[in-house]
């Protein structure tokens, strides 16, 4: 499309919005424009500016913008002034403030106290009317317009002299939902998606299709009760500024430390903590988080998987949905092969599938352009309190049977997975066809979406606990036709540790456990060069294991050369060999027989077969070990990419424990002793 016609499109898009929702839109780079100069949360700014300028007419909006500036530097408190402010009230005796105020029950003298945040003043009484109009300002406070005033009583020394005589909060009191539906009904899909994206305050015009889908998945979490989800990626891509501006239904919890009481239920003043305040509870820089009590991880598992917890003698319900946000410091294709795309998390989480198990969606942050001027946007969007209003409103409704309609889930997805792909298409399905209409078509755009996203999930279990997490061909079928569609995930796509086609002589791919008991591909190279037969290797650091299997298989290999062929000198060559660890987990010591057979391919100048891998170990005498954990060894091999793997003959009973899907993959060759091996790995009969 060319900009022209964008355009005339975008200006169609503003008027009709300005004409469907009157007064409940503003211009968004109105926002940004007084945003720079005051630290007010937008959702304060844009209420005062759908109060003053919700408007397309330029000299109303200029005499608006003016009018709001004017309130906020006379009326918003900035921490470094409050003094100043104080002074003022107490000079005038009554003055109106903008702060947020934050409400606490004194029950030795059984009033309320007012806590304001800027202002810094705190144990200021307040009429209970107010508190019990907006509970808000008992759980974690709001922002309000309040009207302080000051009256100083010689004979009562003990009273505050401030006291709170109006309030009114800075957010939006009450909506009519079907005003939503009804004008839903006037835009198109692609119109609505970007009047929600204009409403963030991002430009969507600037941005691909799935990078706006991803940005619209950012809002999930504000719809859909008890959805959990992870977003890591790198830095400056606006992971946590929607949980933080947008709506304030939803709080930001930075990364540090943080208690059982705060975040679940305080035992000893039987308060419910922020899961049950809010409908969102965002976890900044994930890789902080800390847990001062022994069982805090353990709550939240319990928590997210079900919804409630239990403290002390009760069972508690909340539905506030959890957000991870973390940075990713390397590539993805550096974590993908070396570790998963969970490792940012902190220890007591990273390896714990349990808890990965229970997030219902993972958004590869890596495909989000970090932020520039341009991705903002200067149209007209929702009031960021109204649409914050329509989120929470939505959160009593379901779509998750939307999907049972056309479709059917394949069977490699389990009550979990079903579980987190239903939420995430009723969550989508809420945002896009708020008002229930929908295609065939429309479903299915949103189920893939929500297929890769727990399948990115699977795939990282997969990693950190083995066998148990094999299934992750997820699918789904379509109910007319019942044919199955089969979802993936673009960054798995290629990559494979083990290149496809014949390799050098010399060349040989192994698959054992390292020392912290992980699974890793390793790559050795053997060079034959003209010498005395020395054997020379490189590539092992420290480590004793790997250097004792190698002189294994070098002490084998001179000893039995003659049986393999008369052509091998063991004498008149050096061999140099070099020990690749090819995901970054420490080195195996279970080398021995892949090295006999990478000596003899170089010894030979003849290729190890195609796409192999080698597992197994031997002694000095040629003794052949058992393959420990043999499901999630075979596991590696075929995500590494193998298509044939040499087993040792032992092995044949365990070949039961693999899954038959897995079984298909691979070409299992066995082999009865070491020289058995090379024969079958050079294909020499």
């Amino acid at each position: 499309m060319d900009e022209r016609a964008e355009e005339t499109m975008t200006l169609d898009l503003d008027k009709k919005l300005n004409e469907v929702f009157a007064g409940r839109v503003v211009r968004k780079d109105l926002t940004k424009l007084i945003k720079e100069g005051a630290n007010v949360p937008v959702y304060v700014l844009e209420y005062l500016l759908g109060m003053y300028c919700a408007t397309d007419d330029e000299e109303s909006i200029r005499e608006g913008v003016e009018r709001v500036k004017k309130i906020l530097s006379d009326n918003f408190v900035r921490p470094d002034e409050a003094e100043k402010i104080k002074s003022r009230i107490r000079e005038l005796g009554q003055y109106s403030i903008i702060d947020k105020v934050t409400v606490a029950l004194n029950p030795k003298i059984d009033t309320y106290e007012a806590e304001f945040s800027n202002l810094g003043l705190k144990g200021v009484p307040i009429a209970s009317n107010f508190v019990k109009e907006y509970d808000k300002l008992l759980v974690g406070g709001i922002w309000c317009m309040v009207k302080i005033d000051y009256f100083y009583d010689e004979e009562v020394r003990v009273m505050n002299p401030f006291s709170v005589s109006s309030l009114q909060p800075i957010q939006m009191p009450n909506m009519d939902i079907n005003e939503i539906f009804e004008g839903r009904k006037q835009f198109t899909k692609d119109e609505w998606i970007d009047v929600l994206i204009r409403s963030t305050g991002m430009e969507p015009t600037q941005l691909e299709e799935r990078v706006k889908w991803h940005l619209l998945l950012r809002l999930v979490p504000l719809v859909e009760n008890n959805y959990n989800m992870c977003e890591l990626g790198p830095r400056g891509t606006g992971k946590s500024h929607v949980y933080k501006e947008i709506s304030p239904n939803s709080i930001l919890v930075s990364g540090g430390q943080s208690t059982v009481a705060n975040l679940f239920y305080n035992m000893s003043t039987r308060k419910i903590g922020l899961v049950g305040m809010w409908d969102c509870v965002a976890f900044d820089e994930v890789a902080g988080i800390r847990f001062k009590d022994k069982d805090g991880i353990q709550i939240m598992k319990d928590y997210m998987a079900s919804g409630s917890f239990a403290r002390g003698k009760e069972e508690k319900n909340a539905s506030a949905s959890m957000v991870f946000v973390g940075n990713i410091n390397q590539s993805v294709d550096v974590l993908l092969k070396t570790s998963h795309l969970f490792a940012p998390f902190p220890e007591e989480m990273a390896n714990d599938t349990a808890f990965f198990d229970r997030m219902h969606y993972y958004m590869p942050g890596w495909e989000i352009p970090k932020m520039r001027p341009d991705f903002f946007t200067d149209k007209y969007g929702f009031i960021v309190d109204y649409i914050a209003e329509f989120f929470r409103e939505m959160r009593k409704r379901s779509f998750a049977d939307s999907i049972d309609r056309y479709y059917k889930l394949g069977n490699n997805l389990n009550q979990r997975d079903t579980v987190a792909v239903r939420k995430t298409v009723s969550g989508m399905v809420k945002l896009i066809y708020p008002h229930g209409e929908y295609t065939k078509e429309d479903i299915e755009e949103i189920l893939q979406y929500a297929l890769e996203g727990r399948r990115r999930v699977k795939e990282q279990l997969k990693k950190i606990g083995g066998m148990e997490f094999y299934d992750v061909m997820f699918s789904y079928l379509d109910k007319e036709t019942m044919e199955e569609e089969y979802v993936s995930v673009p960054e798995q796509g290629g990559g494979k540790l083990i290149p496809e086609g014949m390799g050098k002589p010399g060349h040989v791919y192994v698959v054992g456990q390292s020392d912290s008991g992980m699974i890793g591909v390793y790559k050795l190279e053997n060079q034959v060069v003209s010498g005395t037969g020395k054997f020379d290797k490189s590539g092992l650091g420290s480590h004793r294991g790997a250097k004792e299997s190698l002189d294994t298989a070098f002490r084998f290999f001179t000893a039995n050369s003659k049986a393999i062929s008369n052509t091998i000198s063991t004498k008149t060559k050096d061999y140099l060999m070099h020990v690749s660890d090819l995901q970054g987990i420490g080195l195996s010591g279970e080398l021995a027989i892949a090295e006999l057979i990478g000596l003899c391919s170089g010894a030979l100048d003849k290729p190890v077969q195609e796409s192999t891998v080698v597992i197994g170990n031997m002694t000095v005498g040629g003794t052949i070990a058992k393959v420990e954990e043999f499901a999630n060894v075979l596991q590696v091999c075929v995500d590494a990419g193998a298509k044939k793997v040499l087993i040792p003959a032992s092995s044949v009973m365990d070949l039961q424990t693999v899954p038959p899907d897995l079984l298909v993959k691979v070409q299992p060759v066995f082999y009865a002793d070491p020289i058995d091996a090379v024969f079958k790995a050079l294909g020499v009969s």
